[in-house]
C-alpha cells in the first residue's frame, strides 16, 4: 500500500496480520497476492486512517512471529498508548526485567509489524530519538502524527 512513508507491504496468514514491511518499490507479484484478502484489506484501510489521524488504536489479529522474550515485549509495547512514549529501560521494568534495556531495544527492532505495534513510541534515555527499523524520518513522521515531541 501507499503510505505516506512510502510503500508498505503487508503480510497475512488466514487468521491475522504477520508483517508490515517497508519497501522502496513495489512488485507486482507480491501485490497481486494481497488484493482479495479481507484482512489485507482492513489493515491497510486501518493504516490510511491512522495516517489522517482519524484512528488511533488498531483492532487487527496480529501474529508476529518472535522469540517468548520478543513477544512479550511487543505485547507490553502493544499496550503504549496513542500519543505518548516510553523509554526502553522503562519497557525493561513493565516487563518485569529492568536489566534488560539493550535486550529490550534489540526486541523492539525486531518488531515485524510497526506502526500497528508502535515501536516508534519508543525513545531513549533522555528523550533521545533511539533507532527505528524504516529510518529515523519516518519515525519522527510518526511521532508527529500523534502530537509527541511537539
Amino acid at each position: 500500500m501507499s503510505s505516506p512513508l512510502g510503500q508498505l507491504m503487508l503480510y497475512a496468514s488466514d487468521e491475522a496480520l504477520t508483517e508490515v514491511r517497508w519497501s522502496e518499490s513495489k512488485t507486482e507479484t507480491e501485490a497481486d497476492k494481497s488484493t482479495n484478502n479481507a484482512l489485507l484489506i482492513e489493515a491497510a484501510k486501518q493504516l490510511s486512517a491512522f495516517f489522517l489521524g482519524t484512528l488511533k488504536d488498531f483492532d487487527l489479529p496480529l501474529a508476529p512471529k518472535g522469540t517468548v522474550f520478543q513477544q512479550r515485549v511487543w505485547e507490553a509495547l502493544s499496550m503504549q498508548e496513542f500519543g505518548t512514549f516510553t523509554t526502553y529501560g522503562d519497557l525493561a521494568k513493565r516487563i518485569g526485567n529492568p536489566k534488560a534495556a539493550r535486550a529490550v531495544g534489540g526486541a523492539v527492532g525486531a518488531n515485524p509489524l510497526p506502526i500497528i505495534i508502535p515501536c516508534h513510541r519508543v525513545l531513549g534515555a533522555g528523550g533521545a530519538i533511539g533507532g527505528f527499523s524504516g529510518g529515523l524520518a519516518r519515525k519522527l513522521t510518526l511521532l508527529a502524527i500523534e502530537g509527541i515531541g511537539e
